[in-house]
């Protein structure tokens, strides 16, 4: 992969993880589909251009694309050595699908169907790859467009996945040390893509870190990207610094994507994971000539999903939880038992704040289930203008979150340090 310049040293890289945690190719014009047929399977990727495919589990399913306020019905079967669990990212309130607490992991051979309600637009993320198997997952980008009309010539998801490759051109699964591997990058499958725009046209781009360990940075060159909506909820519109995004793994990011170069511009897409920077794509601006005389005005926000303005943190319940460290309640999914107790158990829709204290010596990600949060302020006094569902933690440091408790159910809560061998951790807590 080409090196690239991209002025991001490591210390700006962490100090962004604490505050900013951002993150597949969708045809717009595609219907929605009401039931759809997937197959837990075996499948090859190739991940370098000239190289055979490396053996990888997938998702055989067609495109996924929504509109708020469908059903969608999921008919999954197995066809792997392996029991499989589904894991949805930006999914709230949905407590039948929840996996290891409600959704008990499908054994090879086997079918299942789940009716999911598609209650809030948003960029999705649906995988397998809480349980730990002998080869690396991919996930599968999910769109629920809003139900209002949104102003952008091209609405597209551009998913990027991280792999570790042997010298034999084998890809290794996460959770297993990484010695003497590559590091090699995909964009919607492709060891480097090409997005085709006009000059002045707005893009809409979701990007999906579908990294299992990797917080990432990416930048568009010589472009206005305005970030509209984060983990799949609408976000106050601000410019990306420098046109830069970061996500955690397993972050979404709707960014709109002002091309304002002239035509024949060639912009590169540019990927940095804290060491150094990569060419993993191009914004290819046609030659044919602009779409409008001039760009577009700032967007207006995208239509609410209806989370509430206000967060009474007056009288919260208060959890400490820390990520990392000697601890027994933190157990791996393969290990999960559902009548271990929860960290907490709240009432249905009272105000919980979590005090996220991260004991590794690197970053470690969270990533909580079946609600939003809100990113506090250092003193309780206020909150980020946008929600969250993955935060990614400095080593020492510790964030507060607060979400309001909406959904009864039993949700899971996920810790995973930001290194390729470190196992994935989860816990639970009630809302009743």
């Amino acid at each position: 992969m080409t090196r690239a310049n991209f002025p991001l040293n490591r210390r700006e890289f962490l100090i962004g993880l604490g505050t900013s945690t951002l993150a597949g190719l969708a045809a717009s014009q595609v219907a929605a589909q009401s039931r759809i047929a997937m197959r837990a399977q075996a499948s090859g990727i190739a991940l370098r251009n000239g190289s055979p495919e490396a053996a990888v589990w997938s998702l055989g399913a067609p495109e996924l694309r929504f509109r708020r306020g469908e059903t969608a019905t999921f008919d999954l079967g197995n066809d792997l050595p392996a029991a499989v669990v589904l894991n949805w990212r930006g999914l709230d309130g949905v407590p039948a699908v929840e996996p290891l607490t409600a959704r008990r992991p499908l054994a090879p051979g086997a079918q299942e169907s789940v009716a999911i309600p598609l209650r809030r637009a948003g960029t999705l993320l649906c995988d397998m790859s809480l349980l730990a198997g002998d080869r690396p997952s991919r996930p599968h980008a999910v769109v629920v467009q809003e139900g209002e009309a949104v102003a952008v010539e091209r609405d597209e998801a551009l998913l990027i996945e991280e792999w570790r490759v042997r010298p034999d051109g084998t890809a290794i699964a996460p959770g297993v040390d990484p010695k003497e591997t590559m590091v090699s990058y995909t964009l919607n499958g492709k060891p480097s893509l090409d997005v085709s725009a006009r000059s002045n046209e707005r893009l809409r781009l979701r990007f999906i870190n579908g990294s299992p360990r990797t917080v990432i940075a990416l930048k568009l060159e010589s472009v206005a990207v305005t970030v509209m909506a984060i983990d799949s909820q609408p976000a106050e519109p601000f410019l990306a610094r420098n046109g830069t995004l970061l996500l955690a793994p397993g972050s979404r990011v709707d960014a709109f994507v002002d091309v304002t170069a002239p035509p024949g511009s060639n912009l590169k897409i540019l990927l940095h994971e804290g060491r150094e920077a990569r060419t993993i794509g191009f914004v290819i601006v046609s030659r044919d000539p602009p779409a409008r005389a001039a760009p577009l005005p700032p967007p207006p926000p995208l239509p609410s999903n209806g989370l509430p303005a206000q967060l009474d943190l007056k009288n919260a319940l208060r959890v400490d939880l820390p990520l990392g460290g000697p601890s027994a309640e933190w157990v791996a999914p393969s290990s999960f038992a559902p009548t271990a107790p929860p960290v907490f158990r709240a009432k249905a829709g009272r105000i919980v704040v979590l005090a996220l204290t991260n004991r590794n010596p690197i970053p470690t990600v969270f990533h909580l289930h079946g609600h939003h949060f809100r990113l506090l302020d250092r003193l309780d006094d206020g909150w980020k203008p946008f929600w969250l569902d993955t935060l990614a933690i400095e080593p020492g440091q510790t964030q507060r979150i607060a979400f309001a408790a909406e959904y009864a159910g039993r949700w899971l809560l996920e810790s995973v340090a930001a290194d390729w061998a470190a196992p994935r951790l989860v816990r639970w807590y009630a809302v009743e």
